[in-house]
């Protein structure tokens, strides 16, 4: 096998351990890690949650923010009615077992 070869191979396995090794959402929320907060957005249940779930959060979260910013400006809205819209939406949607944030703010499962 040549060097070039051998080279794909190594970065095929790379990649391939780190996407199995990533945590994805559904894990991060049957795990008791993450919720869904009355904002739209994930939060933090458990805070000892591995860095995996906490990087997850952020990364949906931002790509969340874009989203409603998004929304907003094309319908001519306050980003705040867009991301609680969103909130009670993703809060309907949340499996039995997995945690919702409470109108008083406390995590509570659903």
């Amino acid at each position: 096998m040549n060097r070039l070869k051998k080279l794909i191979l190594a970065v095929c396995l790379a990649f391939t351990t780190m996407t199995a090794v990533a945590m994805d959402l559904n894990t991060a929320k049957s795990r008791g890690f993450l919720g869904e907060q009355q904002n739209g957005y994930l939060g933090l249940v458990d805070r000892s949650a591995p860095a995996d779930a906490k990087s997850l959060m952020r990364d949906v979260n931002d790509q969340r923010r874009a989203n409603y910013q998004s929304i907003a400006r094309s319908n001519g809205i306050d980003l705040n009615s867009v991301e609680s819209l969103a909130g009670q939406k993703a809060i309907n949607k949340t499996a039995r077992g997995h945690f919702i944030q409470a109108p008083n703010g406390q995590w509570v499962k659903k």
